[in-house]
This record gives C-alpha cells, sequence and structure tokens, in this order.
C-alpha cells in the first residue's frame, strides 16, 4: 500500500527543516539564511492513534507500525523543500524546482513563522515587524499561478482536440494533471466549486482558468498551517489573527522543542511519546541549568498549547485534511493474528467511505479481484463486498485463494 506523504511547505527560514528533523529525528542542514535546503529532504514520521490492543486486552506485536503504551505509530513520508519566495512560480529562487517536487505530496503543511521575525524572503528582520498573514496569502498564490501553468497550457489547442476527438475534459485534465497526484473526483469538484461548465470550454476565459485552478490546488493539496516559534513574545497575537482571519487550521507550534524532546527522550533522559501534552524528566542531574530552565520554560508553553503542535500537525493533516481512518488486518479473527500469529500485526490508513473490498486491493490487487466476504473480527459477522469501514475496525479478508 502507498505510503502518504506529506509536503512540509514555506518560505526559506521559517523552521522547515527543523519541523522535519523534530518529525522524523533527521539531521537535515538548518541555518539562519535563505535556502539552506536545496535538494529535498525526506524523512519518516508517524502519526498517532489508539491502538485496539487495550480495547481488546492483549499485547500486540506489530509489523509495519509500531505501538507504545496503547498508541499505535503508524508510518507516513515528509519531504521538506527548498524555501518559496514570491514570484517562484516564475522560477525566481529555486521555485520551479521547489514546486516540482511537490507533485506526489498528499497533502501540504505551511510552516509559518509565527514570530514575525523573517521578512517575505526569508531574511531576519525585528521580530513582530513582519506579519506572518502575507506568507499565507503569497503560497497561496505561488501554488495556484503552478497548477495555472499547468491547466493553461496550449488552452485553445486542448479545447479544439477535445471538440474534435469528443474526448472527456474530466479525462484528459486528469491525463495533463496526472504527474500531480490529481484523480478524477478531484477535477469534478474542481469544476463544481468554480461554477464552470466543461462543455463550454471555449467560452471560459483566463480569469475562469484561475478560478478552476485555485479550486483544483485546494482540493488536491489540502493544506493546514503550523504557526511555528510559537513560544516567542511576539508570536502569540499573529497566532491569534491567523486563526481568525483565514480559513485554515492553524496549529501553534515549536518544532525546535519538540526536536529536542524526541532528542532526550531518546537518550532516555525524559520520558516523552511524541504528541503528549507534558513530559517527564527522568535525571535532572544529566542536564545542565540552562538545559532544565529551557525544559521548564517549554513545559509552560505545552501546558497552555496542549503540545509542542509538531505532532497534532502531522495527525490533523492525516486524520482531518486527508480524513482518513485505521484498519487492522488479520488473517485469524479468533485471536486477532496473522499467519505468522504475529498480534494485531498492521494497521493501514484507508480513505474514510472505503469499502472492504476496495479495502483488499489496496493490501494486494489480487485480493480485491479475488475477494468473496469480510469477517468482522471483534463480532465474527460476515461483510459483504459493499461493507463500509469504519475506524479501528479489525477485518479479515476471504477469498478465493485463500488468506
Amino acid at each position: 500500500m502507498k505510503i502518504m506523504l506529506i509536503g512540509i511547505v514555506g518560505k526559506p527560514n521559517c523552521g522547515k527543516t527543523t519541523f522535519l528533523n523534530a518529525a522524523c529525528l533527521t539531521s537535515a542542514k538548518v541555518a539562519n539564511y535563505p535556502f539552506t535546503t536545496i535538494e529535498p529532504n525526506l524523512g519518516k514520521a508517524y502519526v498517532r492513534k489508539n491502538c485496539v490492543c487495550k480495547e481488546l486486552n492483549i499485547k500486540d506485536n506489530p509489523k509495519n507500525s509500531l505501538c507504545i503504551d496503547g498508541i499505535r505509530l503508524i508510518p507516513i513520508d515528509l519531504l521538506d523543500v527548498a524555501g518559496l519566495v514570491p514570484d517562484a512560480w516564475k522560477g525566481r529562487g529555486l521555485g520551479n524546482k521547489f514546486l516540482d517536487d511537490l507533485r506526489r505530496a498528499d497533502a501540504l503543511i505551511h510552516v509559518i513563522d509565527a514570530s514575525g521575525s523573517t521578512d517575505s524572503e526569508g531574511k531576519p528582520v525585528e521580530p513582530g515587524s513582519w506579519d506572518p498573514l502575507n506568507d499565507v496569502i503569497f503560497l497561496e498564490k505561488e501554488i495556484t499561478y503552478w497548477f495555472n501553468n499547468i491547466v493553461n497550457r496550449d488552452w485553445q489547442k486542448f479545447v479544439r482536440t477535445l471538440k474534435a476527438e469528443k474526448i472527456s475534459f474530466v479525462d484528459k485534465m486528469c491525463d495533463r494533471l496526472s504527474g500531480l497526484s490529481i484523480k478524477r473526483k478531484h477535477v469534478v469538484q474542481a469544476l463544481k466549486e468554480a461554477n464552470l461548465n466543461p462543455d463550454k470550454l471555449s467560452e471560459w476565459t483566463e480569469d475562469d482558468i484561475f478560478s478552476f485552478s485555485d479550486a483544483l490546488r485546494k482540493i488536491s493539496k489540502p493544506m493546514l498551517i503550523l504557526a511555528n516559534k510559537g513560544d516567542q513574545n511576539t508570536a502569540k497575537k499573529n497566532i491569534k489573527r491567523l486563526q481568525e482571519s483565514t480559513n485554515y487550521i492553524v496549529i501553534p507550534g515549536c518544532a525546535l522543542g519538540e526536536y529536542w524532546l524526541r532528542k532526550y527522550a531518546e537518550k532516555g533522559q525524559i520520558k516523552y511519546i511524541p504528541g503528549d501534552p507534558e513530559f517527564e524528566i527522568l535525571n535532572p542531574n544529566s542536564f545542565s541549568k540552562q538545559e532544565l530552565e529551557i525544559l521548564n520554560n517549554l513545559k509552560a508553553y505545552m501546558k497552555e498549547n496542549g503540545s509542542t503542535g509538531v505532532q497534532k500537525a502531522l495527525d490533523t493533516a492525516v486524520f482531518e485534511l486527508l480524513d482518513m481512518i485505521t484498519v487492522f488486518p488479520v488473517h485469524n479473527p479468533s485471536n486477532f493474528t496473522d499467519k505468522d500469529n504475529n498480534v494485531l500485526p498492521d494497521v493501514y490508513l484507508v480513505k474514510n467511505g472505503t469499502n472492504i473490498k476496495e479495502f483488499a486491493g489496496k493490501i494486494h490487487t489480487d485480493l480485491q479481484q479475488s475477494f468473496l466476504h469480510g469477517i468482522n473480527a471483534r463480532t465474527k459477522q460476515r461483510l459483504g463486498e459493499g461493507y463500509i469501514l469504519h475506524d479501528r475496525d479489525i477485518v479479515k479478508i476471504v477469498s478465493i485463494k485463500g488468506t
């Protein structure tokens, strides 16, 4: 099954690479100047979900994920790309490369310097002197123009071809945009939201094409905001403005704090599961006075905001923006094991609304083709091919070839 890819976007020097390093415990280069990131940095992170093992009162041994104290950590991929600057869609800065790197992303996390201490190009300025709302507007514009360049390419020739060959606009546009991980449903929905008629393409204006491109961006690359550097004095009022003035989910964040929490937890100096609202210092003597002061300030920040925001951003992107649920397939529904007697070995992220036969195909195409029925491992009830999966379902797939 395809691993989900989340793109980390934003202007230079806003904390994108720090976010990646925190989420994945990678060591990508970070510096206080623009364009530190040139080649995209790929890392593996996890989203968290309560595991069914606690509910069933059994000890699991996961294969494709992790389980810590009843929290199932499910792998996803993160991609941190070069920072965007104004007019990136025209090729300025590393714009074209940045945008091309985002083609495969399922959703985007826009990391913003909420402290207002970097200008439009990521250059340091007096904290609080830059309005981060400008960063939201500019990033939307850049990605929409990128989409528009692809949609609008040779438009008149495109329209003539459709008319002459009597080809569906939706099908042809899907072919044109296939490299952007855009599906048929995205194109159909974008037409509806832009209130445009695909049968009257010759009447579309440049503004109409742009409106379609903008709708397509919003639908196919859903985005949330991680308001980074939220622990800085100038950040709080900016975060409130972002929450009140945009239609995005805005999550206050402290990526650098999360990075150190994960490093200290890895060394056994603190007890911390990513996304928890607090942490426990296990060995105070292993920290310097300055480190303890930083940790105490971080504790206060997390108490006020619920967490550092990093894990919350990942979870929100997957479970809210992309509307994914978790499903646990098993071979033996009596003891919730696979063929090798591993208990609750795998968990999959699937789109809410997926039926069990479609799910079988995500595990392996042969399973969908030879599908007979499913079994609810909790109730032992037989499930027909149209059964719509629910979050935390545990199911067995029964096929002609056996499972």
